[in-house]
């Protein structure tokens, strides 16, 4: 199905920079998914929570694809912010 949107096109090249899609429609579907996770977890927050440890994770653990970085570096091994370099130098 084709949908036309009128999207600012600034902030579409910095969610695909950021998120290392690869076209736009990978950008809107990555931030649409982030948001509806999101709202998930203050829906959850929000009751109390309830649930095990083991339902926490299974409901908000990442996927492979959001543990790589644009540049194929797992996010956690990757030391940069966004592409700036560590002031550490590490």
């Amino acid at each position: 199905m084709k949908m036309t949107m009128h999207i600012d096109e600034d902030v579409l090249d910095r969610v695909m920079t950021i998120t290392g899609a690869k076209s736009k429609t990978q950008a809107v579907e990555i931030a649409l998914t982030e948001m509806a996770r999101r709202h998930r977890l203050k829906e959850l927050l929000s009751q109390g929570l309830g649930l095990t440890p083991d339902e926490l994770k299974a409901e908000f653990a990442p996927t492979a694809a959001d543990l790589i970085d644009s540049h194929g570096f797992k996010v956690a091994e990757h030391k940069a912010d966004y592409g700036q370099p560590d002031p550490a130098g590490q």
